[in-house]
């Protein structure tokens, strides 16, 4: 847990740091691209490992890299720092890195290359140990720098203006750097070399942590004060502890304070989840010196106790994202499979790769999300007369991941048609007369709405979580993103169980019935979402703070 007050208190931050930051993380995602983006083709090309193992150890890793920003990030409040827990991982991510390049260059380090129409050599142990080494620090290193940088970066800036431009910029640097590895070095990869790509990747690496390190004298760090959650179970146990007791006529007197100065600050407790207050009872007997008392399980501070508040509040609104991240998911697994059957010819010399159709997601969520302070806002407040609220943004993702699912089940539903008017059924795997460059619209419009949502999250995160949590609440969008990719693969197996709807070849399939169902859940998640989010009230709605008209209407 950071406190609210710098260590190094001497004018230190600012834009500058908040820019040296956005360079490090633009490094960092690049370096990932390298292994990230063509992880199962890395396994299959490079380590001669079957289809199945390779995404299956793809689906792993994946997990490892979006759960692991959330321990990272309690580390980060608990114990060491932001500034700690980013420079470690990032020189694990380059160890990472090293490896990989290692791997590819030198031949002993992995199996022989793998002739057409031959019997492929399986790696050696050893060479599947040196794999998963490099794999573990690659993915440790990547998920323990991701959503810290956004925290680190933020705490540079006091203004809720540039805190939430600054995460608006993050997200456009950090999809900036997935589409260069979706790009530039899977056609590297592909058409020149991997050694170079790695090289590539390196060379970022190792810059992303010079410009971490150059600074280091600048950064605002906050110094950790324990761990939070021990405070949240405090609360819980003192609560029921004294779930008896009845609160004294002498009204806030019965509260315990950090200090008089937080009892002006707070007053007296808020009236939602007033059960909790009674965690906060001063009873008699206790030992109390100038206004605090040494923790106990049996009473707990005002302060801590709206802490828990604010973190129960903010729940349901973090619960509906996961069946968002869920649909994202599955709606870019069905991009691949109906591009494979679709005419991707670019000219009469080029061929889209069926995995490139998603780099239009990233695209249109970097251009969205770099114009949402400049252009965006501006406009929709002159139009209307309003602030665009972080919840609003969040609502527009919900709307556009439905409008993509129904969009995808009518170009499927045109695709099998053209299919059956060709007589290509009897074909597997028949590719029909449409053009996948249709797919382009509703990828398209769900990065439209992915820009209105991610940096708006991050920043009520960011905003509405305890101060002690500053790191875990941006971190917790990785968490749901985790979630949401275990939900999408579970949501394909069941409709696979359930229906004939996803065959292997989908041309005998119904992908398009999958997508009604799909949008049909995404809608009623999105009535779950509007229902917490009319319920919810804002932790600072005060209109007066500075710039609070950007995040309160």
């Amino acid at each position: 847990m950071e406190s609210s007050v710098d260590i190094n208190n001497n004018g230190k931050g600012g834009w500058l740091s908040s820019m040296l930051i956005l360079g490090t993380s633009f490094g960092l995602s690049i370096a990932s691209g390298a292994w990230y983006s063509n992880l199962i083709v890395l396994l299959i090309s490079v380590f001669n490992v079957k289809n199945i193992p390779a995404a299956q150890i793809n689906n792993i890793f994946s997990a490892l890299i979006n759960f692991f920003p959330f321990i990272a990030a309690i580390l980060a409040d608990s114990a060491f720092g932001s500034f700690s827990i980013t420079l470690i991982s990032s020189i694990v991510s380059l160890l990472g890195v090293l490896m990989f390049t290692l791997i590819v260059t030198i031949k002993s380090l992995r199996p022989p290359s793998c002739a057409i129409n031959s019997t492929c050599v399986p790696p050696k142990t050893s060479q599947y140990s040196i794999l998963y080494v490099s794999l573990t620090l690659a993915s440790l290193g990547l998920g323990g720098t991701r959503y810290i940088l956004a925290t680190m970066g933020a705490d540079q800036l006091d203004k809720l203006k540039h805190q939430a431009s600054f995460f608006n910029w993050f997200v456009c640097v950090l999809y900036v750097g997935w589409i260069v590895g979706y790009t530039l070095l899977i056609y590297i990869q592909t058409s020149v070399s991997w050694e170079l790509s790695f090289f590539i990747a390196l060379a970022a690496n190792l810059i992303a942590v010079a410009l971490f390190l150059l600074g280091s004298q600048i950064y605002r760090k906050f110094a950790p004060q324990g761990s939070p959650f021990t405070s949240i179970a405090r609360v819980l146990v003192a609560a029921f502890r004294n779930l008896k007791m009845i609160k004294p006529i002498n009204g806030e007197d019965c509260y315990l304070y950090e200090s008089e100065e937080s009892k002006l600050t707070y007053g007296e407790p808020s009236k939602s989840l007033r059960f909790l207050n009674k965690a906060a009872f001063i009873k008699q007997g206790d030992n109390q010196v100038n206004g605090t008392k040494t923790k106990s399980w049996s009473q707990c501070t005002v302060e801590e106790v709206e802490d828990l508040k604010k973190l129960i509040k903010i729940m349901p609104i973090w619960s509906s994202s996961i069946l968002l991240s869920g649909a994202m998911g599955v709606i870019i697994s069905f991009t691949v499979l109906m591009a494979l059957v679709m005419d991707r010819q670019l000219g009469s010399h080029f061929k889209i790769p069926a995995g490139t159709f998603t780099v239009v997601t990233l695209v249109f969520t970097a251009i969205t999300s770099s114009t949402l302070d400049r252009f965006i806002y501006p406009t929709y407040k002159k139009l209307t007369g309003q602030y665009l609220t972080y919840l609003q943004g969040i609502g527009i993702c919900h709307v556009t991941n439905i409008l993509a699912a129904i969009a995808f089940a009518l170009i499927e539903r045109r695709r099998l048609k053209l299919i059956e008017i060709n007589n290509l059924m009897d074909q597997q795997n028949a590719v029909a007369p449409l053009s996948a460059l249709w797919l382009i619209f509703p990828l398209a419009i769900m990065g439209i709405g992915e820009g209105f949502y991610f940096s708006p999250e991050v920043a009520l995160y960011y905003q509405e979580f305890p101060k002690s949590l500053r790191s875990t609440s941006t971190a917790m969008i990785s968490l749901h993103i985790a979630a949401g990719y275990y939900l999408s693969s579970a949501f394909i197996d069941l409709v696979g169980k359930l229906s004939n709807w996803l065959p292997n070849d989908i041309n005998l399939g119904r992908v398009d019935n999958a997508c009604w169902v799909l949008a049909i859940i995404a809608t009623v998640n999105f009535a779950y979402f509007l229902l917490c989010a009319i319920l919810y009230k804002y932790n600072n709605p005060d209109p007066a703070l500075d710039d609070a008209n950007l995040v309160h209407t």
